[in-house]
C-alpha cells in the first residue's frame, strides 16, 4: 500500500483528490495539510511514502516546504501537483527535489500512475512540463506565456491603472472574476502582484506600454 499526504490549502480540492486517490485499492491517502509548514509536520507524525504538494498556498510556499521535507526525510518523494506551469515554478520546485511536477487537471488514471510511478523512484512530469524542462536544457528560451483573450484584457485596464471594481464595471463582470483573472495571469507570468504582472506582460510583448 502506498501512503500518501495531501497539502494544499483547498479543502475542496483535497476531498476531491482523497476521493479519487483512495478509490485505487494500492493507495491511501493518510492525512491532509493545509499548508507547507504545516505539510513538514505532518511528514514527521505519518511518515507517508508520497507527498502531493501544492505550490502557493497563503500558509506557507510548497517549495519550500519540499525542501525541508526531503532535508529530515530523504527517502520520502514529493510530486508537486498545482495549476502553475511557469518555468520559474518548475525550476523551484526541481530544484528542491521534488520528483515529479503534475497539473490539477490530470484525470484519476493518470494521477494515480504517477503517485505509482514516483514510489517506484521514477521522475514523473506533466508533458508541458517536462516540454519546458527540455527546453531549459537545449538553453532554449523561455516559453512566452499564453495568457487567455480575458486575462489579457483585465490586465490592460490594471495597467491604465484602474481598480477591480472598475475593470468589472468596463468589462461587466464581478470584482470576484476580475481578482479570479488576475490570480490565473500572476500564475502565467510567475509574479504575484498587479504591477509585476503588467511588467512581465510588457517584457513578453504582451501588453504595450
Amino acid at each position: 500500500m502506498i501512503r500518501i499526504l495531501l497539502v494544499d490549502d483547498h479543502p475542496v480540492v483535497r476531498e476531491g483528490l482523497r476521493g479519487m486517490l483512495n478509490a485505487e485499492p494500492d493507495l491511501d491517502v493518510v492525512g491532509e495539510a493545509s499548508s507547507g509548514p504545516e505539510g513538514v509536520v505532518f511528514c514527521g507524525r505519518l511518515q507517508p511514502d508520497i507527498v502531493l504538494m501544492d505550490l502557493r498556498m497563503p500558509g506557507g510556499d510548497g517549495v519550500d516546504a519540499t525542501g525541508e521535507i526531503l532535508a529530515a526525510h530523504p527517502g520520502m518523494r514529493v510530486v508537486v501537483l498545482t495549476t502553475y506551469e511557469t518555468d520559474r515554478d518548475i525550476l523551484r520546485a526541481v530544484e528542491a527535489g521534488a520528483v515529479g511536477y503534475l497539473l490539477k487537471d490530470a484525470s484519476r488514471g493518470e494521477l494515480a500512475d504517477s503517485v505509482r510511478a514516483a514510489a517506484r523512484g521514477e521522475t514523473v512530469l506533466a508533458p508541458s512540463v517536462a516540454a519546458k524542462l527540455l527546453s531549459r536544457l537545449r538553453g532554449g528560451e523561455p516559453e512566452r506565456p499564453q495568457l487567455s483573450d480575458r486575462e489579457l484584457e483585465v490586465l490592460r485596464l490594471v495597467a491604465k491603472g484602474y481598480t477591480n471594481a472598475e475593470v468589472g464595471r468596463r468589462l461587466f463582470i464581478s470584482d470576484t472574476t476580475v481578482k479570479t483573472h488576475l490570480l490565473r495571469a500572476f500564475g502565467k507570468l510567475g509574479v504575484s502582484d498587479r504591477t509585476a504582472a503588467v511588467t512581465r506582460a510588457m517584457q513578453h510583448g504582451l501588453l504595450t506600454p
